[in-house]
């Protein structure tokens, strides 16, 4: 199997141990999912089921942001617990994995369940000398690691510039770098409060992955992925924490799924551009749903359009009049030609291709359509 790497910025070879480690960075909670987040979660479901279909038994997790800014936001707004609003969504969340046919995770750990681990990983943070402290806050000096920037290879000026855009409080005056981010800081009045020998306060958004990542499935990862948008500051500012407190390389392979736009723009809850799966679930197959979105290749954005439903009510419609006609897909040739087009860094597009042919020439496609997680 070849994969792209974002840290190596090429496709390479992607072969890990029998039992591969993943970790996906999951929801933040506080609104239904759009098909944005649809689409990251059901690219890594079908890089899971290959990697199950080589033999690999593989330990998936997928967190849950239930300590951050934009929940405790909505729950203001709403005037409900945010933890409340939390299980809600998680379990609104979960429903519509369900319905998509994702296969369920090795675990889904809360951020909130690992305030001592992060209480644990900052002080080794501090210990090694990588975190300072200034103003009530622990920062990670990002000038003690001079790999930064090593995953996304973005110019100092765009870190700074998306770190500004998504709630890096450049102008922070307690940083000794604009660059630098909180691992520890002060709770606002009506959000969750803990203990420490820095003070009171709550974790930043970045170390609560890394301290469940650890936690969950030790030191290094074989893959690491989620939305592209992730790439800076997330996924960046994890890879620099995590490695300075254990020593050790703390990711193998980097796997990011590129975003959805929807009028010209990327779908936000921010922006309300939004198609909500729930929504669609009432009016479409939900394995319609999940073909809309693997007829895409994970790493290129597209636009949704109102004809992407029809088509793919179509396509299911067509392959399930070819379910089980005539030889079996491994017989035919079909299913080796669907794993090779997965192999070649996740082309689900091709392998979507391969099965219209089959199903269009009378050909059996239920083991080819099954691989890809869509039941017919």
């Amino acid at each position: 199997m070849k994969l792209f790497d974002t840290a190596k910025q090429k496709v390479v070879e992607f072969a890990p141990n029998p039992t591969v480690l993943m970790y996906t960075c999951g929801i933040t909670p506080y609104d239904a999912t759009h098909l944005g987040h649809a689409f990251t979660f059901i690219s890594y479901d079908v890089l899971q089921r290959r990697l199950i279909d080589m033999g690999h038994q593989v330990k998936c997790v997928r967190n849950v942001t239930d300590v951050d800014d934009p929940l405790f936001a909505k729950a203001r707004e709403l005037g409900v617990h945010y933890l409340d609003l939390a299980a809600g969504e998680e379990a609104r969340f979960e429903s519509d994995m369900t319905a998509l046919n994702a296969l369920p995770v090795h675990s889904t750990p809360r951020a909130s369940s690992a305030i001592p681990d992060i209480r644990g990983f900052i002080g080794m943070v501090i210990d090694r000398g990588f975190a300072y402290e200034s103003g009530g806050s622990v920062y990670f000096d990002v000038e003690k690691f001079p790999q930064f920037g090593s995953v996304s290879h973005y110019s100092r000026e765009t870190m700074i510039a998306l770190a500004r855009e998504r709630g890096g409080n450049v102008d922070d005056p307690h940083k000794r770098n604009p660059l630098d981010f909180v691992l520890w800081h002060p709770s606002a009045s009506d959000e969750p409060s803990w203990d420490t020998m820095w003070g009171a306060g709550r974790p930043g958004w970045h170390i609560e992955c890394s301290a469940l990542a650890l936690r969950e499935l030790g030191t290094t990862i074989d893959l690491h992925g989620g939305g592209s948008d992730l790439i800076f500051p997330h996924h960046e500012c994890e890879r620099a924490q995590s490695e300075a407190a254990t020593g050790q390389q703390f990711v193998k392979h980097w796997m990011h799924v590129a975003m959805v736009s929807m009028d010209g723009h990327k779908m936000s809850k921010s922006r309300g551009n939004l198609v909500f799966v729930d929504k669609l679930r009432t009016q479409h197959d939900p394995m319609a749903i999940r073909l809309g979105l693997i007829e895409h290749h994970y790493r290129t954005e597209w636009e949704w359009d109102d004809g992407l439903m029809a088509r793919n009510e179509a396509r299911l419609a067509q392959w399930k009049s070819a379910a089980h006609v005539g030889n079996s897909d491994g017989d035919s040739g079909l299913l080796a030609e669907v794993r090779s087009a997965l192999d070649n860094d996740l082309d689900s597009p091709t392998a979507v291709q391969l099965i219209d042919a089959a199903a269009k020439n009378g050909v059996a496609v239920g083991d080819s359509a099954r691989l890809l997680g869509v039941l017919i």
